[in-house]
């Protein structure tokens, strides 16, 4: 398997996940000693969750927005890269004072999910018992386990209901969650480029991932942390083919068509064009990244199913009471508008589908931030 060179990158030699003794950045922490209950039926014996906020909490509690990221995203929402955080927030310029999250009326809460690898409980965290990283040992999680240890957050954070609950793609699965199983704390909900439940397709992607990182020699069945090699060839590729999803063919076109990369002949064993940047953005995940998480955020994305045990997708959505805004990314070949519109044919506070119009593919939620940030106010003065 064709991987990325350590020397010619300085990749780290394990993972990318934060590690205590690593600068916290704007992270803060709340631990929560209780036993986490999982849908499986297993249990976490306590978790900790890194989070990142804006703005004050008002005197009655009833400003807090909460903001879900998507796969590979974390708390760092908004602010530079500084030590701590390797790379800028995923929606700056989205939150501070004046902008679409603004700063100056609400408090913006970012948790890093649970089995993230920036700060919140996951493979890479020390197991308490084991006295090493939980590695393989981490137990098979759902979207709904990640909502319930979200509620434990702002049990601490003493916010009892949102005024927002937003997320895009993975986190667009949680806000769903949120409202589904907690309707009486979600007063609005927005939720960009998601679905009710994970499509065949969707999963067949996202398997092809998983096995790209456990075919590497250096998975060594998760167990990998306390070595001094992991699976960073098996995570570049899944990043890959995770990045071709996520935009759209005419963009990739209109880059890079069948262009070789400067000075470089591949017939002579270079690259094109197309092929150097699906290595830049490997590359820049292994440096932030761990290649468990990956497979257990995946596997719980394959899992995600809002009907489960609830009587299937449209009883379960019949249950959101809150507000709601459903968007869409018209060149979305992953999670295509279908989904969306169906989301916003169910839920019964939902009134049509909004089309956020890029040439971006999924990724449109991230970068298109002039539309997306309509949408936040829209959302708002509900």
């Amino acid at each position: 398997m064709s991987g990325l060179p350590q020397a010619r990158t300085s990749l780290p030699p394990v993972t990318g996940a934060w590690k205590i003794g690593d600068p916290p950045g704007r992270r803060q922490w709340c631990a929560i000693k209780s036993p986490l209950q999982l849908e499986s039926g297993a249990e976490i014996p306590g978790i900790q969750l890194a989070y990142e906020t804006w703005g004050e909490l008002s005197s009655d509690r009833s400003n807090a927005v909460l903001v879900l990221h998507a796969l590979t995203g974390d708390s760092h929402v908004s602010g530079p890269p500084e030590p701590g955080h390797p790379t800028q927030g995923w929606w700056d310029g989205l939150v501070g004072p004046g902008m679409a999250l603004d700063t100056n009326r609400w408090f913006v809460v970012a948790p890093n999910v649970l089995g993230g690898c920036q700060g919140t409980t996951g493979p890479s965290s020390r197991h308490p018992a084991l006295g090493r990283a939980w590695g393989s040992a981490f137990p098979f999680i759902t979207q709904r386990d990640q909502v319930d240890a979200e509620v434990k957050l702002a049990d601490v954070l003493g916010v009892e209901r949102w005024a927002l609950v937003v997320g895009g793609s993975m986190g667009g699965m949680r806000a769903l969650e949120w409202a589904v199983s907690y309707p009486e704390r979600t007063g609005a909900l927005l939720v960009l480029a998601t679905t009710a439940a994970a499509s065949a397709e969707q999963i067949a992607w996202a398997t092809v991932q998983i096995q790209a990182i456990r075919s590497d020699p250096n998975w060594q069945g998760g167990s990998y942390h306390a070595t001094d090699r992991g699976p960073l060839a098996g995570l570049g590729l899944a990043r890959r083919l995770a990045h071709v999803t996520y935009r759209s063919e005419p963009d990739l076109e209109r880059r890079f068509s069948c262009k070789a990369q400067k000075a470089e002949d591949p017939w002579r064993g270079g690259r094109y064009q197309v092929e150097s940047y699906l290595e830049h953005h490997a590359s820049k995940l292994l440096r932030r990244f761990d290649a468990s998480s990956y497979v257990v955020l995946t596997e719980a994305m394959n899992a995600h199913n809002v009907g489960r045990q609830r009587g299937g997708i449209r009883s379960a959505l019949m249950r959101v009471t809150a507000p709601t805004l459903v968007a869409g990314i018209d060149s979305d070949r992953l999670y295509p508008l279908r989904q969306q519109a169906e989301l916003a044919r169910l839920i019964p506070s939902a009134d049509r589908l909004r089309v956020v119009e890029s040439s971006y593919g999924h990724d449109g939620f991230l970068t298109e931030i002039d539309q997306v940030g309509a949408l936040l106010k829209e959302a708002l003065a509900f």
